[in-house]
């Protein structure tokens, strides 16, 4: 049986949801091993990795800040794995390119979804913004493959695996970075843009008013991303922009509010579930790729939306 490695995604000690859509995909692929970089996982957190499927929870100690520690310990922690899934962000593409140049592995980012062919990896993208869907297969014995978050519904295995918990010592290289200080930011409250379900995004018809957008995220248990202009206008933080230079998102849900829907935008969003536009313009381009389009301002649909979606959960 085909031995699958997850990097496991965590934030102090607890297991993000990505990571157990990583996880699901992996046990179409084969038997999921979990590896986990830093410290040691809780008892509940490696129980919660074998409620979806992971037969060992094997631990290093690396600092996953400095990507060639945390390739040389997936790396270790991997040596018999025919196939390394990885969830895919800024930091694990660098991680596993270092992995695939030291390993020969073919490795593909970004992806959408992933299935065993005739032996081989194949995985499907969404590429040039978008606009063409691409399946790829690894032709190498080894393959890596970074999927995106939202891309696979996470859901527990039928049985639960044991997830024994395997220290593994690995002997890090000597590098020419060290990290001697390490401050986070501060982070916006909720689900992270890139990982949320639901993104309710709003461009120049905001005005600089993100009160509405904002209460619309918060009913829905969704994120606040922003189109380039609105962030050019200093209106948000840079973090919230939604674009081929910004983040990439690929919610179940993506409402575009005042967002006439540029193509460094669509980019950013287009492979998103289902796409709801509000916009004044009815010639806008962003109703091109929408499921649904208001045409209308968003200051008197979004109250309206807001009203109804309250109702509809007291009735």
């Amino acid at each position: 049986m085909t031995t699958v490695a997850v990097l496991i995604d965590h934030r102090a000690g607890v297991v993000t949801r990505p990571a157990l859509e990583a996880l699901t995909l992996a046990r179409s692929l084969g038997t999921p091993v979990a590896v986990w970089l830093g410290e040691r996982p809780s008892a509940d957190a490696a129980a919660l990795l074998g409620d979806y499927g992971a037969t060992e929870v094997r631990a290093v100690e690396a600092d996953a800040r400095l990507s060639a520690h945390a390739a040389t310990a997936l790396g270790a922690a991997s040596e018999d794995a025919d196939v390394v899934v990885v969830i895919s962000t800024f930091v694990t593409k660098e991680i596993v390119t270092r992995l695939a140049m030291a390993t020969g592995a073919g490795v593909v980012v970004d992806a959408a979804g992933a299935a065993m062919v005739d032996g081989r990896v194949e995985t499907v993208q969404t590429v040039f913004a978008a606009t063409w869907n691409v399946r790829t297969r690894i032709e190498s014995a080894r393959a890596i493959v970074g999927i995106r978050p939202n891309t696979t519904q996470a859901v527990p295995a039928d049985a639960a695996a044991a997830a024994t918990l395997v220290p593994i010592t690995v002997e890090l290289p000597e590098i020419r970075e060290r990290v001697t200080h390490v401050e986070p930011g501060e982070a916006d409250e909720g689900v992270p843009l890139a990982e949320a379900p639901v993104v309710v995004s709003g461009g120049r018809g905001t005005g600089g008013d993100y009160t509405l957008v904002t209460e619309l995220a918060e009913l829905l248990g969704g994120a606040v991303g922003a189109s380039r202009d609105a962030t050019d206008e200093g209106w948000i933080s840079h973090e919230h922009m939604v674009g081929q230079t910004g983040t990439t998102v690929t919610p179940a849900l993506y409402v575009a509010a005042g967002i006439s829907g540029a193509v460094h935008h669509r980019g950013g969003m287009q492979a998103s579930g289902t796409i709801v536009s509000i916009n004044m313009d009815p010639d806008a381009p962003i109703f091109e790729i929408s499921d649904f389009g208001v045409v209308g301002s968003l200051f008197d649909v979004i109250p309206q939306a807001i009203e109804r979606i309250k109702e509809h959960r007291a009735g």
